[in-house]
């Protein structure tokens, strides 16, 4: 299960984190180590540049400090593994199912630009054409013309349909493209919407709009609003996380770029700090490159030590 071809993606995903969790560990480890306050200060530091979070980083030291007698000999894949335990179990939370009690299943991505909210619906578009469903893609986007320009090629390495009507009200194309959606009975629909921050308040007013414009086409939609966050902005994903969700309702985060970031442990700080669940990663540019979270997999992607730097 842990060893299969998603695992193993998720693991090149995740490489750069990995690799400098490795290395600094490992520095830590040479010879016969006893475990004092300084080790453990030195091992909280390296959970929080890996971007955990100060306030979990500390609670993690004190279930070591309560598991592991002080000034006793330790070894490092002891020390990983515990730490590998403890999040796992921090992080099981019972995962919400959102099921559409009807077609079309609609999904509403949004984001502040720069997150890759338009590629995370292009791999989303991949993840349920390869399912066999008719997926149909929106551009709600209509200020930037480069967003229409980059969901067509997405829908065409999707193969999805797309609705798209440039300088058109955002609000008239998601209407259009639902009315047309019911009639020809497309099982998702993924609509993009026009990227911006919590405090922009015309352009929350108008994703506002489009809300209630999907609910008056379909009024159990949209079934989930996702929300996209840039794993290599850090501890700043996890605040973007939080105010947005303070003024929109999110039921979902999607965490773009692990790929490229060495700070990987985000993902269990947004996890652990939010009442929103991660529910998609992104791990490369791919169309492919796009996995469902799951707790247990990601912390052993990311912690897992190479039996070369063992001691």
């Amino acid at each position: 299960m842990i060893f299969s071809s998603a695992f193993n993606r998720l693991k090149q995903g995740l490489s750069r984190s990995r690799t400098q969790f490795n290395n600094r560990i490992s520095k830590l480890f040479t010879g016969s180590v006893p475990l004092t306050d300084e080790l453990l200060e030195e091992i909280e530091e390296i959970l929080i540049s890996a971007d955990i979070g100060v306030e979990l980083s500390i609670e993690i030291i004190e279930d070591l400090r309560m598991n592991f007698p002080l000034n006793q000999v330790v070894e490092m894949n002891s020390v990983v593994e515990f730490l590998k335990s403890d999040l796992m179990r921090r992080m099981e939370v019972k995962q919400t199912t959102f099921k559409a009690p009807e077609k079309p299943h609609v999904i509403l991505v949004v984001g502040v630009n720069g997150t890759g909210k338009t590629t995370s619906i292009g791999k989303l578009a991949y993840h349920y054409t390869n399912q066999g469903k008719s997926v149909l893609l929106v551009a709600g986007d209509t200020f930037r013309a480069a967003a229409i320009e980059q969901l067509e090629i997405w829908s065409q390495r999707s193969g999805a349909e797309l609705t798209k009507k440039e300088a058109a009200d955002p609000s008239a194309v998601v209407y259009d493209a639902l009315q047309s959606a019911n009639q020809r009975g497309i099982d998702v629909v993924l609509i993009d919407t026009a990227g911006r921050l919590h405090t922009q308040k015309n352009l929350m007013i108008e994703l506002d709009k489009i809300q209630r414009v999907v609910k008056k086409v379909i009024p159990s939609a949209p079934h989930e609003t996702v929300l996209t966050i840039d794993a290599t902005t850090g501890q700043n994903g996890l605040i973007q996380a939080r105010k947005f969700s303070e003024v929109t309702p999110v039921d979902h985060l999607f965490l773009t770029k692990l790929d490229g970031t060495a700070k990987g442990g985000i993902a269990i700080a947004i996890h652990h700090n939010l009442d929103i669940p991660v529910k998609y990663i992104g791990i490369g540019e791919q169309k492919e490159d796009i996995q469902d979270f799951d707790a247990a997999s990601y912390v052993q992607a990311l912690f897992e030590v190479n039996e070369s730097l063992s001691i």
